[in-house]
């Protein structure tokens, strides 16, 4: 996800923006924060599980927005199409509910880590 947010720092919003007017939802929802700011977090392990959840609900969005189709089909190897979004929306889940363990920054010992 940091990739895609990388992309946005060089390239705008511009493309976000136009997929959710294309949707009917305001242009201001395009934000860095869950592309940028929750993947450092989870790198770092720092406030993990916050970043996380912030990671989980930005794909599951980014997801039915964009891939909705994808629940409903194959992809071309005959593997579930939805197969990767949804392995990283229940792996954010995963480290939601789980936290950073003892080898992070803080070692785990704020509720957020």
């Amino acid at each position: 996800m940091l990739f895609h947010g990388v992309d946005k720092l060089l390239n705008g919003l511009g493309g976000i923006r136009a997929d959710l007017a294309s949707h009917g939802l305001p242009g201001a929802m395009a934000f860095y924060a869950g592309e940028v700011v929750a993947p450092l977090l989870i790198l770092g392990g720092l406030w993990t599980r916050l970043g996380a959840g912030l990671y989980a609900v930005t794909i599951f969005f980014a997801t039915i927005l964009v891939h909705a189709d994808s629940f409903m089909r194959l992809a071309p190897t005959g593997a579930w199409a939805a197969e990767v979004y949804v392995f990283y929306i229940l792996g954010a889940a995963a480290v939601a509910l789980l936290g950073a363990g003892r080898y992070s920054i803080r070692g785990g010992g704020s509720r957020w880590d």
